[in-house]
């Protein structure tokens, strides 16, 4: 399970170094070598791996996870008996060398020659608000990442994207993304504890202390959840005034509505995609790759923000992404992405993911995406008309409203698909 959040970069991360290669072919680009920092973006899978002895090939992958049986025995009886870790020890940094290394470039291109925004989603996924910065298609990336928090069974990941300079090649902060992520043990099947966190000084304190703050955070946001609670009076207004300037005055019906002038039901504000997942697509313990659905649910709302604001959209934020199930090999992939919520040129996105199972026949939920997008010029309301579509505005008000509250204000990012 993992959840990322984007905030605002306000200075250079913690633990980051500032490199200053040149990146734009002047300089020879940094080694990459085994045993060396930074690590080369195509090179973190085979690490992985290598670490948990993960199966390379499909064909013997039932193979691997019978042996992975064994390793039960090494699983820690309590978090007690594993030895304690500092922040640096976690510490990573991986290179995507799009100024010297061109060919790679084409990977992450797209139509406006600017770098796709669900390729990065992708790659930080790998390893683990977006600020107003241009994310340049021909100069180097870094990502750098430690672990900043732990629970018992659970660890929080700081992610900071850098890339370096046009004219100096020195690198400075792009994006944050925060990442949790659940201990599992070699099976898959139940949790498993992991090593304790030792902060050491004032500023790793404070890390860990917003650690700590986002884990209640996060539950408080769950148990809010208007799958389990009501919404509150304010929000009871809000559905009854959107039904009311509805109305059609014509009539004296509750079935009869009208939709105000510059608005769009919400029920033809949505795009749906299939996905079979394919060997390709896997992770390392043989379920479909976290990274490669993000990056689908992102191109799929970011084609939806682009159809309903009739110019191109710019991604503002990506709200808390929580996976729910795995999703096998051989799956079919459901997606569904509907325009919740609007206020003057912003679009806020929510991504529905699920699984068909041929079989069952049965629909099982892996994934909820949420996405903040600002078009070029306002756009139109968006209007629910049941009791459903009406949650899922006010899931949509809350879901902007923590966006903008989180970040003082909304900015634009130059980033696309």
């Amino acid at each position: 399970m993992l959840a990322l959040r984007w905030c605002t970069v306000r200075k250079a991360p913690l633990l980051a170094r500032a490199l200053t290669s040149m990146t734009n072919g002047f300089q020879s680009p940094p080694d990459m070598f085994e045993g060396h920092l930074p690590i080369h973006v195509n090179n973190v899978r085979s690490r992985l791996s290598a670490i948990v002895g993960a199966s390379t090939n499909w064909s013997d992958h039932v193979q691997a996870m019978h042996e992975r049986k064994d390793l039960h025995i090494l699983l820690a009886k309590q978090q007690e008996d594993l030895p304690p870790r500092k922040m640096s020890d976690s510490y990573i940094e991986v290179i995507l060398p799009l100024g010297s290394q061109p060919e790679l470039r084409e990977k992450y291109l797209n139509v406006h020659n600017s770098v796709r925004f669900g390729r990065i989603l992708e790659d930080l996924d790998s390893l683990g608000d977006l600020c107003k910065k241009v994310i340049y298609p021909d100069c180097d990336i870094k990502f750098t990442g430690n672990v900043s928090w732990v629970g018992k069974t659970s660890m929080e990941v700081k992610m900071h994207m850098l890339q370096a300079g046009l004219h100096d090649g020195t690198y400075s902060p792009v994006l944050d993304a925060t990442f949790v992520m659940v201990a599992r043990d070699p099976e898959n099947k139940r949790s498993a504890f992991v090593n304790p966190l030792i902060p050491e000084g004032p500023e790793e304190e404070e890390i860990f202390r917003k650690g700590e703050l986002n884990k209640i955070r996060r539950v408080d946001f769950s148990t809010a959840s208007l799958l389990k609670m009501a919404p509150t009076a304010e929000e009871r207004t809000i559905v009854h005034n959107i039904f009311l300037n509805t109305l059609d005055t014509r009539t004296v019906s509750f079935r009869s509505r009208v939709l105000p002038p510059n608005s769009v039901w919400m029920e033809d504000a949505k795009l749906k995609g299939l996905e079979i997942c394919h060997p390709q697509e896997r992770n390392i313990f043989n379920r479909i790759f976290g990274g490669f659905l993000m990056r689908k649910a992102f191109e799929l709302g970011w084609a939806t923000a682009c159809s309903y604001g009739g110019s191109r959209p710019y991604v503002v934020a990506v709200d808390d992404i929580m996976f729910q199930r795995p999703v096998e090999i051989g799956s079919l992939l459901l997606l569904s992405a509907q325009v919740c919520y609007t206020e003057e040129n912003y679009i806020q996105i929510r991504v529905h993911s699920e699984v068909y199972d041929s079989d069952t026949r049965e629909h099982k939920t892996t994934n909820v995406f949420h996405f903040t997008f600002m078009s070029e010029r306002e756009v139109p309301q968006i209007v629910p008309k049941t009791y459903g579509e009406s949650m899922l505005y006010l899931d949509g008000k809350r879901h902007f409203s923590a966006t903008t509250k989180e970040t003082g204000e909304v900015e634009k990012t130059i980033a696309a698909p």
